[in-house]
């Protein structure tokens, strides 16, 4: 009995006990469900992405590049197959480490960088990093950073493709052999601080050979004669044509007066012919990158780089009210002008609502558009057209709304139709010398109504039929001379780049900011103008390594590098066969080159603080004056260059050209600080007319325009 209560005892003690351990379990905090883990490139662009993808996910930043070829060495085993020995990049220890705990608790991992060369070269970085699995569909790309096309590209992971990544690393190897093979010389050879690259080489060359055109140019002769017509009480103007039905060209004064000997001022001249057509506009197809970069440059006066991060920012999200972070616009890096159907339906539903169905190229699709009609490489356009620039301009910045007009605006063009220009040609005749004018009226505006580029005023004519009888007014005879080629600008260089097929949409803007901060050129008047410097690398190069300033070698090396992107050339190969006989060229170089001193020129005054001569010297940023006993003297002065006007605030100082910490040229006074003048326009030396403001010279298209600042007073342009 009493072994039969110390067993019940027992029992009862195990299940108090097993109550305790169930209550206790109850008690137990539970454990947070997994997330799944988003790898993007930009905090920014984490940010628009989590508000889309919902709790479920956590999406984090590489803030760029993770690894990268060491600075310190040339990183390719040029012995073994070019193999790459890449290291983690300098400062992204903590980013690294974060990611890596993070995705070891993640669900999965899923990396979302750009859809491009460089976003998948990011995405196979990390995914080294972190130890992925190589065959998993973990890679997301979307073209734009919308709901819809964030959320479809998740249903659709792939794997990583390596034809893009081979693609990227292939560039980035070559660059690397090129770069670190020369650069040494020029620090050896020439100065310290000098580097050399395929591309940039290229463009260096480009605006080079344009200035030794420019330099060996002969302007030439020639003459104009325009004249006024009168037909009753209209009158119009025609030109100098030809004489007896052929065109003729006017060389001198002596020629001119001839044709103006044939002429008589008291007979009527006769209309022989007129030609009425209809002449129709097209659009321009939407944005690739290069041509958002030249019409940024043209229409806003954007720099490359600057348009390039406003056009960042755009895509990665931008904060608009109640709709939170939303990106813009599409992918900046493109060089396709497609368009998907959807974005198509939006443009025509818009342009049909707002316009009028015959402004539209297309009619809008009715019914539910087609399941992934996103098109994985488009155009740069709105996100949605439906948001105008009008409604965004409360949330942007000035640079984001200019450039999100530019491009909201060219979008809605290329989807409109035809412009329709009524144009006459007038033949008139008397003694054999013929005149023609011709005349242009807009019937219809079509894509011209939101997309204007200066090419669409009316060139009226009065309403003239063959055989009117005209009576000459005035001639009005002009001697000009041929002008020799403008040097580039930066829409001008990125479009010879592009034209000879040197270069991609994502190396454009790197390219001329190289150039620049190694002082080969520097920008005059919004052109490229080389440097002594510039001068002396751009003749090593082509002396010593003549295949990387060959514009159609580098055109079919960059076809090459496009072909191991879409799977069709080997990259090992294709930089072997480079990299082979420029090694050849670089043992060359070395043991032929000799030694370039870039001499200092007397500055023709002393040093005010040890009496040692001063000297010119080649810096950053241009020439400056510097002792010639540095560095025992460290005694340094801006090279001043007066423009020979009295400044126009204090009437003491001169007019000086100065440089801004970007080396844009502005104007200021010799006195500052104790005048604080200045100007980004070339004061003329003239007050303006009407109310007193100094008057300045802007350069504009066709020539230089004296205009007063206040805009109330403008001369004729000079050519």
């Amino acid at each position: 009995m009493a072994a039969a209560t110390e067993n019940a005892k027992a029992t009862n003690k195990k299940a108090t006990k097993a109550n305790a351990t169930k209550t206790k379990t109850k008690t137990k905090k539970r454990r947070k469900p997994q997330k799944k883990l988003v790898i993007v490139e930009s905090p920014a662009k984490a940010k628009t992405i989590e508000k889309y993808l919902g709790r479920t996910y956590k999406v984090m930043a590489s803030i760029g590049h993770v690894r990268d070829l060491p600075k310190s060495k040339m990183g390719v085993d040029v012995e073994h197959n070019y193999e790459p020995h890449y290291i983690s990049i300098r400062g992204k220890g903590d980013v690294i480490k974060e990611l890596r705990s993070e995705a070891k608790k993640a669900k999965q991992v899923y990396l979302a960088a750009d859809p491009d060369r460089e976003g998948e070269s990011i995405a196979w970085h990390l995914s080294h990093l972190l130890n992925l699995d190589p065959n998993a569909k973990n890679r997301v790309v979307f073209n734009e950073i919308t709901k819809d096309a964030v959320k479809d590209a998740f249903k659709t992971p792939r794997t990583i493709d390596m034809d893009l990544v081979d693609a990227q690393q292939a560039r980035r190897i070559l660059d690397r052999l090129v770069g670190y093979s020369i650069s040494p010389l020029l620090w050896k050879k020439v100065k310290k601080g000098l580097s050399a690259g395929r591309v940039q080489s290229i463009a260096l060359k480009l605006i080079i050979d344009r200035e030794n055109e420019i330099k060996a140019f002969v302007p030439e002769e020639y003459w104009t004669i325009d004249s006024e017509f009168k037909l009753k009480r209209s009158k119009f103007n025609a030109s100098f044509w030809g004489i007896d039905g052929k065109k003729h060209a006017l060389p001198d004064n002596d020629e001119v007066q001839k044709v103006l000997a044939k002429l008589d001022r008291d007979k009527p001249f006769k209309i022989t012919k007129v030609t009425r057509k209809e002449r129709k506009r097209t659009p321009q197809p939407p944005f690739t990158t290069s041509a958002m970069q030249q019409e940024a440059n043209k229409k806003l006066n954007f720099r490359t780089r600057k348009t390039m991060m406003a056009a960042q920012q755009l895509y990665e999200g931008i904060n608009i009210g109640k709709e939170g972070s939303q990106g813009l616009i599409t992918y900046m890096r493109t060089d396709s002008t497609r368009i998907s159907v959807i974005a198509k339906h939006e443009a025509s539903s818009l342009i049909h609502e707002k316009y009028g169905a015959e402004y539209a190229a297309t009619k809008p699709l009715k019914g539910k558009l087609p399941e992934g009609a996103q098109d994985a490489h488009e155009a740069i356009r709105p996100s949605s057209v439906y948001r105008t620039p009008a409604d965004l301009k409360q949330y942007l910045t000035n640079d984001q709304y200019k450039l999100y007009s530019l491009i909201w605006n060219r979008f809605m063009a290329s989807q409109m139709t035809n412009a329709v220009m009524d144009t006459m040609a007038v033949t008139i005749e008397q003694n054999g010398v013929t005149f023609r004018a011709n005349g242009s009226k807009l019937k219809f505006d079509g894509f011209l109504k939101i997309y204007k580029d200066g090419k669409e005023k009316d060139n009226l004519l009065p309403d003239l039929n063959e055989g009117d009888e005209l009576n000459l007014s005035k001639t009005d005879p002009a001697q000009h001379f041929t002008q020799p080629p403008a040097r580039y600008s930066e829409a001008n260089l990125i479009k010879a780049l592009e034209e000879n097929g040197v270069g991609r949409p994502s190396t454009y803007a790197p390219t001329l900011d190289t150039i620049q901060r190694r002082y080969y050129v520097k920008l005059v008047g919004r052109r490229f103008e080389p440097t002594e410097l510039g001068e002396i690398v751009n003749t090593i190069i082509q002396d010593y390594f003549p295949d990387v300033v060959d514009i159609n070698f580098t055109a079919d090396l960059e076809k090459q590098l496009d072909g191991i992107e879409e799977g069709d050339q080997d990259w090992v190969k294709v930089v072997d066969t480079f990299y082979k006989p420029f090694s050849k060229e670089v043992s060359h170089a070395q043991d032929t080159i000799e030694k370039i001193q870039i001499k200092d020129e007397p500055a023709g005054f002393d040093c005010d603080i040890c009496g040692a001569p001063m000297v010119i010297k080649m810096g950053r940023y241009g020439k400056f004056y510097a002792c010639s006993r540095f560095p025992d003297c460290r005694n340094t002065k801006p090279i001043v260059k007066e423009i020979g006007v009295v400044c126009p605030k204090c009437h003491e100082g001169q007019v000086i050209e100065r440089k801004s910490k970007k080396n844009r040229l502005f104007y200021g006074c010799s006195r500052y600080p104790d005048c604080d003048f200045v100007t980004w326009d070339k004061p003329v030396g003239r007050d303006c007319p009407k109310d007193g403001h100094f008057l300045v010279e802007k350069k504009i298209k066709g020539g230089v325009q004296v205009v007063c600042p206040n805009g109330d007073y403008e001369e004729p342009v000079q050519k």
